[in-house]
């Protein structure tokens, strides 16, 4: 891995929801390098979103630190933080929900110009109308509306909305799962040949585990708040060491429409954070439980070389 663009230490969050305390993040550290794609996959009401958005605090964290470019986002304050925003960004999941109906693209475009104070009302236009090229779309869309645009279409003025600040450090939220599977290819294709020929720093949440493969350099598994895994795509794909992401993984289809491996069923729902099973999270659905797992928190430990799993035991085969 390149030098730290971001670190993510002892990440927690909590919500507070009728009297009951909700544990939505437990302890969450990883790093990610400059010009590093990082795919975060887990089941939904994992904790993906809320890792993202504790990022960019659009989120306040609990606990924790969040360290970016060696600036601690955690203690800034809000004027200061926005300082520090035009260099991170945020590409939303819902392209039509994302997008007033009541602003022009070029309004949406330069908005965040605008709150930062760049440039003149030209300027700031020319700057849209180079994002909607970045994201092969005419110059003349600044004019219209976004209901005058695809589900796609307007997935890449969400994406050409991210660039008009330049950022250093994306965080994709599920971009396609909004989209048609017709669709999909082409605004992935896009973000890949964007992060390559822009230098972008990405952390790509996504529960489509074939699109991480294709797109990322390494991978966080994420089960009920905590992590499970962590490797170089190419050896998370190869040789799973977590029972949880052997059991996502078994579910990718092979292009001959059959399974990669032995499909391993989960059995029951992910558990609910206001009660977490004790011990390992993991343990009430994990085929490889064993009665100490009910006991023990495991600890995210390297077994080769960049290759974290929480998980007590080695004998998985």
């Amino acid at each position: 891995m390149s030098e730290a663009l971001l670190s993510v230490r002892d990440l927690t969050k909590h919500y507070t929801s009728r009297g009951t305390r909700l544990t939505i993040l437990q302890g969450i550290s990883f790093e990610i390098g400059k010009g590093e794609v990082v795919g975060l996959v887990g089941e939904s009401g994992s904790g993906k979103t809320t890792i993202g958005r504790s990022i960019l605090r659009l989120v306040e964290p609990s606990s924790g630190s969040i360290c970016f470019a060696g600036t601690e986002l955690t203690s800034l304050s809000a004027s200061v933080l926005r300082s520090v925003r035009p260099r991170m960004q945020y590409i939303f999941q819902d392209p039509y929900a994302s997008l007033s109906p009541r602003m022009t693209i070029g309004e949406i475009l330069t908005e965040g110009l605008k709150i930062q104070g760049v440039g003149n009302r030209e300027e700031r236009l020319e700057r849209a109308r180079s994002a909607l090229g970045k994201v092969d779309l005419p110059a003349d869309a600044i004019h219209r509306y976004a209901h005058e645009f695809s589900g796609g279409q307007r997935q890449r003025i969400g994406i050409a909305r991210a660039l008009t600040l330049s950022p250093e450090f994306i965080v994709a939220d599920e971009p396609l799962s909004a989209l048609d599977v017709s669709i999909q290819a082409q605004v992935i294709n896009l973000l890949r040949d964007l992060q390559q020929r822009l230098g972008l720093t990405m952390l790509f949440i996504s529960h489509d585990l074939a699109v991480v493969e294709y797109i990322c350099d390494r991978v966080i598994v994420l089960y009920l708040g905590r992590i499970m895994e962590i490797a170089p795509s190419a050896d998370l794909y190869a040789k799973p060491q977590h029972p949880y992401t052997r059991a996502l993984l078994s579910a990718i289809p092979s292009p001959d429409g059959n399974a990669r491996r032995d499909r391993q069923i989960l059995k029951g729902d992910i558990p609910s954070p206001a009660n977490p099973p004790a011990g390992c999270v993991f343990r009430t659905r994990c085929p490889k439980a064993l009665d100490a797992c009910a006991r023990i928190v495991p600890e995210l430990r390297e077994v080769a070389p960049g290759h974290f799993k929480a998980c007590i035991r080695d004998d998985l085969n």
